[in-house]
């Protein structure tokens, strides 16, 4: 799998975890009951957009690589 970046953060308001897939845009996104319930589903998001767009062949976007100095 391609080295895409996921936050997960606890959202008060949803009572659940949020994972953000941010190189995919503002609204990839899912949710979880707890934190690992959280990134697995994003795994699984993560998974079907790479399919989609190979199978749509549009290019992936670009990983966000952290660069430590």
């Amino acid at each position: 799998m391609m080295k895409y970046s996921i936050l997960i953060q606890w959202s008060q308001e949803d009572s659940a975890y949020i994972a953000s897939l941010p190189e995919w845009g503002k609204y990839a996104r899912t949710h979880g009951k707890t934190y690992e319930e959280a990134l697995e589903n994003a795994k699984e998001v993560l998974e079907d957009l790479i399919y989609a767009y190979t199978q749509e062949k549009k290019p992936l976007p670009a990983p966000k690589i952290l660069q430590l100095t």
